[in-house]
């Protein structure tokens, strides 16, 4: 673990319309191992991802592009 610290990262999503993708996304994004939580904003265009390991940002891109959407 990290010492209690959480790691947080921020993804800029492309291609989101409505809540169903924003849905999508949150699913996708939880389904990949060490992630905590995940806070999908459809006005931002963001995913704010918490994790409870390191989580190489390619393996989180690479599930929000297999859900159908764009990591910009």
């Amino acid at each position: 673990m990290f010492g209690g610290n959480k790691i947080v990262k921020t993804l800029n999503i492309e291609g989101m319309s409505c809540m169903h993708c924003v849905k999508k996304v949150e699913t996708a994004l939880k389904e990949v191992k060490g992630v905590k939580s995940v806070k999908v904003s459809l006005e931002n265009k963001t995913a704010e991802v918490t994790l409870k390991e390191d989580v190489d940002d390619n393996v989180l891109k690479k599930a929000v592009e297999d859900a159908g959407y764009e990591v910009a």
